[in-house]
């Protein structure tokens, strides 16, 4: 693994990147190819994934476009929920119910009632605290935006996602842990 300080090359930039789609999506090979296809083929994954893209106001490569390229697909399959910034805290209850990667022990009977009343962030942090307690883990898959694209997790692994996200050289935020997040 490279040290922060040392430039990134595109062959780690490319391992990270296949091994985030591996970790958040194992049973979704078809995720890994994406993301590759984007980081590796920009301009052909512009034009294969334009209908997708425009909705993004996308219209040809960007420099996150792999990341953008994740997002896209473990939401098509899933495993990730976008939230806008003032999300109403039932539809963020909803999304997270139906996410595949949703922990199997349910944690929606630890919610009290003035939690359902929080903003956005606060509510997403509130969840992920929740999350926590039940061993799974809630990301947000950072992209400089006004929306939160959350992917769920076991909390064993959060730490490597960061790690692989790091090495990316993309930010993930892990809800419910760290400053405003409790």
């Amino acid at each position: 693994m490279s040290a922060p300080h040392e430039p990134r090359t595109p062959g780690d930039v490319r391992e990270a990147l296949a091994a985030i789609a591996a970790l958040l999506a194992p049973a979704h090979p078809s995720v890994t190819e994406e993301v590759l296809h984007a980081h590796d083929r920009p301009h052909d994954y512009v034009s294969a994934f334009e209908d997708r893209l425009d909705e993004r106001g996308i219209d040809e490569p960007v420099e996150n476009l792999a990341w953008i390229a994740l997002i896209d697909a473990l939401h098509a399959h899933g495993l990730l929920a976008e939230f806008d910034w003032k999300e109403d805290a039932h539809e963020i209850r909803a999304q997270l119910e139906g996410l595949g990667s949703r922990p199997s022990v349910d944690p929606w009977p630890l919610f009290d009632a003035p939690e359902l009343s929080l903003p956005t962030d606060a509510f997403l942090h509130a969840c992920g605290r929740r999350y926590r307690e039940v061993g799974a883990a809630l990301a947000v898959l950072d992209i400089e935006s006004d929306c939160y694209p959350v992917v769920g997790l076991s909390a064993a692994r959060a730490e490597e996602l960061t790690a692989l996200a790091a090495r990316a050289g993309f930010p993930v935020q892990h809800l419910g842990t760290g400053p405003g997040g409790g």
